[in-house]
C-alpha cells in the first residue's frame, strides 16, 4: 500500500496527457459504484477502520450535504482509491485478453453476499436487512452440515429482497453486468439461498438457531436474463438441497456441481458418485473448502475406503489420479481438479477450513513443483474423455 501511495502522488502530479484521459474514462465508466466505494475506503481511513455505523451520524445515513463535505474534505485520498481501482482494472483487463488469446477462460466466483463492512452496504442501506442504527438485524450462514456441528455463521447482512424486486433487481443487474467485465464464466457461490436462505438473529453465537427463510427465486435471474441476456453461470448447489433449488437452477440452464469427496461411504444412490451425473454438471474431486484428495484419503474411515476402492477398481495409491480420472470420465460438461490433487500435496496444501479465521488461503505452489509430466497425464486423459474438443464421430 505505501507504494501505491507513492505512485497514486507521482500519477497526480506527473501523469501524461494519454494516462489522464484513460483514468478519467476509467473513473467516468465506473462511477455508479466507484464513487461511494472510493469514499466509503477514505472514510474508514479517516476513521481508523471503525465500522461505518459508528461514523458521524449525517455521514451514517448519507445526509447529501455531509457527503459533500466529506468528499471536499477526502479529495486526494477519494483519487488515490480510485487510482487503485484503475491499476487493477487496467492490469486485470490485459491479463484476461492475454488468456482469451490463447483458448483460456477464466471462470470467476460470485459470492451470494456482501460483507456488513462494506461500500455495498452503506450505500444501499435499504435493501440490506438493518436496524435503526445501521447494524445487521439478522444475518447468514448454514445450519449444522458436514463442515461444522454448529453450522456456519458468516454474519453477512441478509437483503430485503421485496426492496430489490421494487426497483426490478437492479442492484444484482448491475452487479453481475460489473462481474462479467471481469471474468468469462460466474460460478454463483450458496445457489440454495436464491431459494430459501439460512437466517440468524445477528446476536446468536452460532448458526445452530436459525430458520429459512424465502429467497427471489426466478424473479430475480428473470431480471438478469433480461437486462444481460443468457450468462455462463454454474451454480454451487452443495450442501442442503430441496427439489426448489434443482428446478430454479434446470429453470435457467445452470450447470449444478458434484464432489466426488462427497460420494463415497454411502449407498449407490449418492447424487456425487459419477453413474449418477447429469450433463449439466460441473464435478470437482474437491473444492477450495475441502482437504487435499490425499488428505482426505488419509483420513477416512475403513468402510469409505473400501467404497472407493471397489468403485474405482484402485489399491488408493495413487488416489489423486483415481479421482482425477473418475471426474474426467464423467458425463459431466466440465471437470475441475484443484491444483493440488495435480501435483499430489497433502493435508499441508489445504487450501480453506471452513469455519477457522486464520491460516486459510495462504497456499501458493512453486513453479518447481509442476513437471511436465503433470501437463501430460491431463493432456492425455482429456484425449482419452473427449474433453480436447474432439468431436464425436458419427
Amino acid at each position: 500500500m505505501r507504494h501505491l501511495a507513492i505512485a497514486a502522488s507521482r500519477f497526480a502530479g506527473h501523469a501524461g496527457a494519454d494516462d489522464r484521459a484513460q483514468f478519467e474514462r476509467f473513473c467516468a465508466s465506473q462511477a455508479d459504484w466507484l464513487d461511494d466505494y472510493a469514499l466509503f475506503m477514505a472514510l474508514a481511513d479517516a476513521f481508523e477502520q471503525r465500522a461505518w455505523a459508528e461514523w458521524p451520524a449525517a455521514l451514517v445515513r448519507r445526509d447529501p450535504s455531509a457527503l459533500a463535505a466529506a468528499r471536499r474534505e477526502h479529495a486526494s485520498r477519494i483519487d488515490f482509491w480510485r487510482f487503485c481501482q484503475w491499476c487493477f482494472f487496467s492490469q486485470w483487463h490485459a491479463l484476461r485478453a492475454y488468456a482469451n488469446r490463447h483458448g483460456v477462460k477464466i471462470v470467476g466466483d460470485a459470492p451470494i453476499f456482501v460483507a456488513w463492512q462494506s461500500a455495498d452496504v452503506w450505500a444501499h442501506q435499504r435493501l440490506f436487512e438493518l436496524d435503526a442504527s445501521g447494524r445487521p438485524r439478522v444475518v447468514a450462514g448454514v445450519p449444522p452440515d458436514y463442515f461444522s456441528a454448529t453450522g456456519q455463521r458468516w454474519g453477512n447482512p441478509l437483503y430485503r429482497w421485496a426492496e430489490h424486486q421494487r426497483d426490478g433487481f437492479a442492484w444484482w443487474v448491475d452487479r453481475v453486468r460489473r462481474i462479467f467485465e471481469l471474468v468469462d464464466v460466474v460460478r454463483i457461490d450458496h445457489f440454495r439461498g436464491f431459494a430459501a436462505c439460512w437466517e440468524i438473529c445477528a446476536d446468536e453465537p452460532t448458526a445452530v438457531n436459525g430458520r429459512w427463510v424465502p429467497g427471489p427465486g426466478a424473479a430475480l435471474f428473470e431480471a438478469v436474463a433480461r437486462a444481460l441476456g443468457e450468462l455462463p453461470i454454474i451454480a454451487e448447489d452443495l450442501g442442503v438441497i430441496t427439489p426448489d433449488v434443482t428446478a430454479l437452477r434446470k429453470r435457467f440452464g445452470f450447470p449444478g456441481m458434484r464432489v466426488l469427496q462427497f460420494a463415497f461411504g454411502g449407498d449407490s444412490a449418492n447424487a456425487y458418485l459419477p453413474h449418477n451425473y447429469e450433463a449439466d454438471t460441473v464435478a470437482y474431486t474437491g473444492t477450495h473448502d475441502n482437504d487435499t484428495s490425499l488428505g482426505w484419503w488419509s483420513s477416512a474411515d475403513e468402510p469409505l475406503r473400501r467404497h472407493v476402492r471397489d468403485y474405482l477398481a484402485t489399491d488408493g495409491r495413487e488416489i489423486h489420479r483415481d479421482l482425477i480420472r473418475a471426474a474426467c470420465a464423467s458425463v459431466a460438461d466440465a471437470v475441475v481438479h484443484p491444483m493440488q490433487d495435480v501435483l499430489g500435496l497433502g493435508s499441508a496444501s489445504r487450501m480453506n477450513t471452513p469455519g477457522l479465521g486464520a491460516g486459510c488461503w495462504e497456499w501458493r505452489f512453486t513453479w518447481s513443483q509442476v513437471r511436465p509430466e503433470h501437463a501430460q497425464g491431463l493432456a492425455d486423459l482429456c484425449r482419452l474423455y473427449r474433453r480436447d474438443g474432439t468431436p464425436l464421430q458419427a
